[in-house]
């Protein structure tokens, strides 16, 4: 029977505990950052790499027709996807496919629309390609994010977008969204035909009752729509850098394969192809037990807050294992690293990372690790705030 377990990643150059230092100048800090489990991998891709390691010979590969069935097939089966292989194409992450997407399907200066709070690499992508960032923030309805999908019409029109990254399962809010307002948002950029990139790397941590739905399930998008997503948040795969660009416009194809191929970037690395397609086939098991202790852990989390910090607001947690919390009834914005980063001594994903000082009294957990780091991280808080 499959095991989660658990593992003490310090001293293994993990960018999670290891990267403190360089990324917050600090290295006494309990990570609670970056999406990175804190989980061996399921024992079928530890067995596929082995099997690979022992062979002793690792030159050119030749991807197999298997690792295209088994990714084909966790979509068909878990999120009612049906993929033609035809549509396939590789990245080695879903940030430099990002990247490469806004380059073939825009011009400098053109306007490209994101959903504060939102995955800060969006952002980043959009000013380095020297792209318009046009924010269309979400709004809270009783305690709950939503699209604001009149003001998102509004920007298209008066900004003249011309392409859209959705986040679905959102990050950081996680949000998981519904068919409706999937519809309501593509439909409009169908009206005015604005490509969408839809990162939906997230898919499989759902841990709320809502199913997430698939973007490119709900109507008909293919002249318009890119879906990228990868088993590397799923599996905890990220140093394999192998992800999924999901492309059923042959036009969209055409641009993309030219693009990669003047930077000669024709596949990926044989560990990544492998881990993938052994976790795809055989990890569901695990993935259902990790799962299960990302919803303890949250469960947990927004106990203690209630318990010690009762003012904070934990935010539902419908998708993602990274949990969106207010403390801006405790800390003042700008006291923000003092207090968490330098008094409570962890790191995490700070709120204006994600769409500026408006969600500077904001943090973003990360779950995906043993309980005890999570209550733990809640102490810590008291303490300092105290």
């Amino acid at each position: 029977m499959e095991q989660v377990i658990y593992k003490d990643r310090k001293n293994t150059d993990c960018a999670k505990w290891d990267g403190l230092k360089e990324k917050f100048g600090q290295d006494d800090l309990l990570a609670m950052w970056v999406a990175d489990m804190d989980f061996e991998v399921p024992v079928c891709v530890k067995k596929a790499l082995q099997k690979y390691v022992e062979e002793g010979v690792y030159g050119y590969y030749q991807v197999p027709d298997s690792y295209y069935e088994a990714f084909m097939n966790w979509e068909k089966t878990n999120h009612d996807y049906e993929v033609k292989k035809e549509w396939i194409r590789f990245s080695p992450g879903v940030v430099p496919a990002i990247n490469w997407l806004i380059q073939i399907l825009t011009k400098k200066d053109d306007s490209i629309l994101i959903m504060p709070p939102v995955y800060h690499p969006f952002r980043e992508g959009i000013l380095a390609n020297e792209r318009r960032k046009i924010d269309c923030p979400l709004w809270i309805d009783n305690g709950i994010y939503k699209m604001d999908v009149e003001n998102f019409e509004k920007k298209i029109v008066e900004e003249d977008v011309k392409l859209f990254i959705l986040c679905s399962p959102h990050n950081p809010v996680g949000r998981v969204w519904t068919e409706e307002e999937l519809r309501a948002v593509l439909e409009i950029c169908k009206k005015y035909q604005v490509y969408v990139i839809a990162d939906e790397i997230h898919q499989d941590i759902v841990t709320g009752e809502r199913k997430k739905v698939t973007a490119a399930t709900v109507g008909k998008y293919d002249e318009i729509l890119v879906t990228l997503t990868a088993a590397t948040k799923t599996f905890n795969l990220a140093g394999c850098s192998n992800s999924f660009v999901i492309i059923p416009s042959e036009k969209i194809r055409t641009q993309y394969d030219e693009f990669l191929n003047s930077m000669h970037m024709l596949s990926g690395n044989t560990f990544g192809y492998i881990a993938v397609q052994a976790a795809y086939e055989g990890g569901r098991e695990w993935l259902d037990k990790v799962r299960t202790i990302i919803k303890g852990n949250y469960e947990r989390m927004k106990e203690l807050f209630s318990e010690k910090l009762p003012e904070a607001i934990v935010y539902p947690m419908e998708g993602t294992y990274l949990a969106w919390i207010d403390l801006g009834a405790y800390i003042k914005k700008e006291d923000m690293k003092e207090i968490v980063q330098n008094k409570a001594k962890i790191a995490v994903d700070f709120g204006d990372w994600f769409g500026g000082e408006e969600y500077a009294s904001f943090i973003r957990l990360n779950l995906a690790t043993r309980l005890e780091n999570v209550e733990e991280t809640v102490n810590r808080l008291e303490a300092a705030l105290k």
